[in-house]
């Protein structure tokens, strides 16, 4: 194969993959306020998890 075409088809190649890469960095910061919101979600619930199972909870109330 002659090296300019060679040269041309890496040139193209790479070109898509930084197109690629851009995209996936883009969806990547578009879902991270989800995953906070899901990461603040299980916080909660696990110290919601936590008050409802400590011994002296039950005990306290009439």
């Amino acid at each position: 194969m002659h090296p300019g075409i060679h040269l041309a088809l890496h040139h193209a190649r790479a070109a898509e993959l930084r197109a690629e890469a851009d995209a996936y960095r883009l969806v990547g910061a578009i879902r991270r306020p989800q995953d906070l919101r899901t990461r603040l979600g299980w916080a909660l619930v696990e110290v919601g998890l936590r008050l409802a199972t400590t011994p002296g909870a039950a005990a306290a109330l009439p």
